[in-house]
């Protein structure tokens, strides 16, 4: 097995990007986001490549993030490292969002912040019995990025809300009901599935034929665990509102199990950041242009690594473990307008603006 991050490889009509760091969970840093879109542009305008197969190499995935230690010491420095990963990484996310051929992403594992963005953002999202799938970065002072503003509020109802600002993590069955993955595959079938999909590519309509085979595989039927009816009620009721005080209120109001286990995670995330996600997506539903979502969050992602609770998250959470982050402010009451707009304001002339890659300007 090569050494090299990311196995970029083609199997006649198929092109693949095979994430290649077991021990970091495939975590993404600058190399591997660099190694994958130099590969996408490649293929796409090559006329015999069908589709993409996004996957990752070993036992244990699919992708756990980003390279989330040097985005934190990027943030008590100048910032600079943090903002060249964003810049790079959220160019990789627009050019998958805007891609020209099908990809497909197998999500056979875990699949959170930096792999849901190389994964939400193609056609066909496959959930297994190994998926678990979370935008944790409330829990860490960060925030949903990766496109979130774009892909969050365009799921069913008020389901991104809910899982922006709590973290929750979805398994395949869930997944599927959420919007986030488009199929499932039981883990026997997983090297089935690669055949099929490199078949399908092959073929004189690659989209179509991996539509009619995808979608001939079972659903994970009577598996849900978060989104039952009752609780998508309850998601859809009580996250409907524009402020966080007022999901809090609702959700308190409500009284059902379900609200009161929402009010204590809701309890344990950064204050600062559930109210830059809230506004984050309410801002990303009424975009039209993915890039624009794109700019904004790189706004947003070149403020809050300098912030105190990220490097609060990361030290609680990733660093000494103790889960005891110490938010400030401390209230959701306490993070007032005048500090949200200075995180989505537009950058000083002399730190530039994203930009897409020029082949999609």
């Amino acid at each position: 097995m090569s050494e090299a991050p990311v196995l970029v490889r083609r199997e006649g009509a198929l092109a693949r990007l095979t994430l290649n760091r077991p021990q970091a969970l495939h975590a993404l840093d600058l190399e591997m986001v660099e190694i994958m879109t130099a590969a996408l542009l490649d293929w796409r305008g090559d006329a015999t490549v069908g589709a993409v197969l996004i996957d990752h190499a070993g036992p244990r995935g699919f992708c756990a993030g980003g390279d989330i230690r040097m985005l934190a010491e990027s943030g008590q420095g100048d910032g600079s490292a943090a903002r060249a990963f964003f810049h790079a990484e959220y160019r990789l996310n627009h050019l998958l969002q805007s891609y020209p051929r099908p990809v497909v992403a197998l999500m056979d594992g875990v699949t959170m912040g930096g792999g849901v963005g190389i994964s939400v953002h193609g056609r066909f999202r496959i959930a297994t019995d190994r998926t678990t799938f979370a935008m944790p970065e409330t829990g860490i002072g960060l925030f949903p990025d990766v496109g979130g503003g774009w892909f969050l509020p365009r799921l069913p109802g008020e389901t991104g809300t809910w899982l922006a600002l709590t973290g929750t993590r979805l398994k395949a069955a869930d997944c599927i009901a959420a919007g986030v993955a488009t199929h499932y595959v039981p883990d026997e079938l997983v090297g089935a599935v690669r055949a099929q999909i490199a078949g399908a590519a092959a073929g004189h309509d690659p989209a179509a034929s991996l539509a009619s085979g995808l979608d001939a595989l079972d659903e994970p039927a009577g598996r849900l665990v978060e989104l039952t009816p009752a609780n998508r009620a309850v998601i859809d009721r009580c996250f409907a509102t524009d402020t966080v005080e007022a999901i809090l209120a609702a959700l308190e109001a409500d009284g059902s199990e379900f609200a009161t286990r929402q009010l204590a995670l809701l309890a344990t995330k950064s204050p600062q950041t559930l109210k830059v996600a809230l506004r984050q997506l309410r801002a990303g539903r009424a975009m039209d242009s993915f890039a624009g979502v794109m700019a904004m969050e790189y706004r947003i992602g070149a403020r809050v690594v300098h912030r105190h609770d990220f490097r609060e998250g990361v030290r609680a959470v990733i660093i000494d473990k103790d889960n005891a982050s110490a938010w400030s402010p401390a209230t959701v009451e306490a993070v007032d307008e005048a500090l949200l707009d200075a995180i989505f304001a537009p950058l000083a002339p002399d730190l530039p603006e994203w930009t897409p890659l020029p082949e999609l300007a």
